[in-house]
């Protein structure tokens, strides 16, 4: 399976989440689109279809691909 590059899904897991807390806070427009927007990227990155999977699939990958990075110690 391919998966994308950590560092492209730690940046659209953090925006999505800061644009989640924004719009608690100020429910606009412009808000809703931008998170729209990175929602259906991350969804599409990570073959989803819901953000909350998304979200979940992103972090497991990057969480795999940080234990692969790390030597086993012995």
């Amino acid at each position: 399976m391919i998966t994308a590059h950590p560092s492209l899904l730690r940046e659209l897991v953090e925006r999505c989440e800061t644009l989640r807390h924004r719009l608690a806070a100020d429910n606009s427009a412009e808000t809703i689109r931008r998170l729209d927007d990175a929602a259906y990227t991350l969804c599409v990155i990570t073959a989803t279809r819901q953000l909350d999977t998304a979200l979940f699939v992103a972090r497991r990958q990057i969480a795999e691909a940080m234990r692969q990075e790390q030597p086993l110690r012995h």
